[in-house]
């Protein structure tokens, strides 16, 4: 079968020919039916992310959605012909092994979870990543609640499922993003409002603000505009560090929250969440051959919402 493998830091994926897994102990074989592509994926080729990687040449992929093929010894969770979705971990395919940019993936059973009926191969991939870490970052960091007044910053991937996933708990959501080109979007999600910058709401007593930009001045700006004693979540990465307003963060009491991912639990409550029809991902489909140019197009900043392969 073919397989897209990093092979080493500053070169483009490789497409090669590998051998069909076989299920060892634990582990069930999964045939997928899509899988997503992220930033961090472009993270493995620059070098930004290679360390995490155990071998190479390593297929990547870790947004995952298939049917089992194959189980192993010792599987009592799933069966043949079952609909799967694998959450997005460092400790899972993709990351420290073979991932979903091929056919069939070797999975270990502890990492899977069932995929609810109703929903679409393309969105059952990206919410094993991008739809889990929102989640997580909303309800389970942010503490969101119905009538609260939420901020999110950057309508990404990562934001635009945020800003769904409080709409969807009954929360009032206010956007900033700089590209205006998306603010009509915004509009479309349910948005109170929409701004460049969540300072623009600096009035409104804000309860929680979640930063999936992490551009430095992002973070500074959610202490500044967020309520006294109220909740900042970071989750963007767009740089490294940060500065922020020690005066603001100490004197109104602000709580300031670190967010990475999420768990299995998190991610079944994404997918029930995407099964009502409450939230979903803005997807671009392509296919299994245009995964490696897909992952240069996310390096070049070309893709809106989430890119997900589906495979014939």
């Amino acid at each position: 079968m073919k397989a897209w493998q990093f092979t080493e830091v500053g070169a483009p994926l490789a497409l090669h020919e590998v051998p069909e897994p076989d299920p060892q102990e634990g582990e069930i074989v999964i045939e997928v039916r899509a899988a997503g592509l992220c930033h961090s994926d472009v993270g493995f080729l620059d070098g930004t992310l290679t360390p995490l990687l155990p071998y190479r040449p390593i297929t990547l992929g870790h947004e995952i959605a298939g049917v089992v093929a194959a189980v192993g010894p010792d599987v009592t969770r799933f069966a043949v012909g079952d609909k799967v979705v694998v959450p997005a971990a460092i400790e899972g395919p993709g990351t420290s092994s073979h991932g979903g940019f091929q056919s069939k993936v070797p999975v270990r059973e502890s990492l899977v979870i069932p995929m609810p009926d109703g929903i679409a191969w393309d969105q059952a991939a990206a919410a094993s990543d991008a739809g889990m870490t929102s989640y997580h970052a909303i309800m389970v960091q942010g503490g969101v609640r119905a009538g609260q007044k939420v901020g999110i910053i950057g309508l990404g991937g990562l934001g635009s499922l945020g800003a769904q996933i409080a709409r969807g708990v009954g929360a009032e959501v206010y956007v900033a993003e700089k590209n205006e080109k998306v603010h009509d979007f915004a509009r479309e999600l349910g948005a109170a409002d929409v701004a460049t910058s969540i300072k623009a709401f600096a009035d409104l007593q804000l309860d929680v603000v979640v930063d999936f930009a992490g551009f430095g001045v992002t973070t500074s700006e959610a202490v500044e505009t967020v309520r006294r004693g109220g909740r900042v979540v970071q989750v963007g990465l767009g740089v490294a560090e940060g500065t922020i307003n020690l005066q603001a963060l100490t004197l109104n009491e602000v709580e300031l929250f670190g967010s990475q991912a999420g768990t299995l639990q998190d991610c079944a409550d994404v997918l029930d969440l995407i099964a009502a029809g409450k939230v979903t991902s803005r997807i671009t489909q392509i296919g299994f051959d245009e995964i490696g140019d897909g992952v240069g197009k996310l390096e070049r900043g070309e893709v809106i919402g989430r890119l997900v392969a589906v495979y014939a």
